[in-house]
């Protein structure tokens, strides 16, 4: 079954709380929500600025709250780019951290990514290698916790589909897949339907991500990714685009979240992005 959920990068600029987040779904009945990890202590988080949540945070307590409005997670972001040099340090130690605390929140997935730079001083090979060393450290705990790793394509190796390729065969493992997201792939210069069709076995979580004209115009094949898409989904450019990926999903079977990421406005560009999304599975869906 497909859900539709949301990250709440789109409440960055409202400087809503988490809490402000569970709120806005269950006003607007979005079951799954999902957000970044903050591996340490924030003072724009600690005074409720911010939509994501930090690791000290109890996730026993946090899971219960979350009971309450009827939401549960779909993803933690922990996206430190590993192909950089403190990939092997500070990203190994970020991804393991949220990990575990992913396990108590009930959290099925861990997203992970690389630089939009290649790195300066290794060629290709040796930053693959470096991220290859990586994830053989990570997956085997994320195996044993029962939580799938992601990779999301938001940067120079991952936003390429044959490095994209290597990368997920890194580890035999089922628990090391793909986050698609269909607005990253579009600005990196990639036509996000084919770039789903290749890897549709291994996606188990989806971004969905529309781009606005001005933006595709601007920067198309010059960008890896787009922090915020500041246009509501079905407004922009990819809209087709996201059409044909959602239909080969639902196609395929595909059991789990549609995950909208747009620019929320304190709410209006997020909530028209969510009606248009609702829209279009109804269209496809048979009745």
């Amino acid at each position: 079954m497909i859900e539709i959920g949301f990250h709440t990068d789109a409440f960055n600029s409202s400087y809503w709380s988490f809490e402000d987040c569970l709120v806005w779904a269950q006003r607007n009945q979005v079951s799954r929500i999902e957000c970044g990890a903050i591996d340490g202590v924030s003072w724009i988080h600690g005074l409720g600025y911010q939509p994501h949540v930090a690791l000290w945070e109890d996730p026993l307590l946090l899971r219960r709250k979350m009971d309450e409005y009827g939401v549960r997670f779909s993803q933690i972001d922990a996206a430190f780019p590993l192909s950089k040099p403190e990939g092997s340090t500070l990203g190994v130690e970020y991804v393991l951290h949220t990990l575990r605390w992913a396990k108590l929140a009930g959290i099925p997935c861990v997203d992970t990514t690389d630089d939009r730079h290649a790195p300066p001083g290794m060629t290709e090979r040796e930053a693959l290698d470096h991220m290859r060393r990586i994830y053989r450290h990570i997956v085997p705990v994320a195996e044993a916790y029962g939580i799938i790793i992601n990779i999301e394509p938001h940067g120079w190796f991952t936003t390429k589909p044959d490095f994209m390729a290597e990368m997920l065969d890194f580890c035999d493992s089922p628990f090391l897949r793909m986050n698609m997201d269909t607005g990253n792939t579009y600005i990196a210069g990639q036509d996000p339907v084919a770039f789903l069709a290749r890897f549709l076995p291994r996606v188990s979580h989806v971004h969905i991500k529309d781009v606005s004209p001005s933006l595709a115009a601007a920067a198309r094949g010059e960008l890896t990714g787009i922090a915020v898409s500041h246009c509501a989904i079905g407004e922009g450019v990819n809209a087709d685009n996201i059409r044909q990926c959602v239909k080969m999903l639902l196609d395929s079977g595909y059991d789990g979240v549609l995950s909208l990421e747009c620019e929320g406005a304190g709410g209006p560009m997020i909530e028209k992005s969510l009606a248009w999304m609702r829209d279009l599975l109804c269209s496809l869906q048979p009745s």
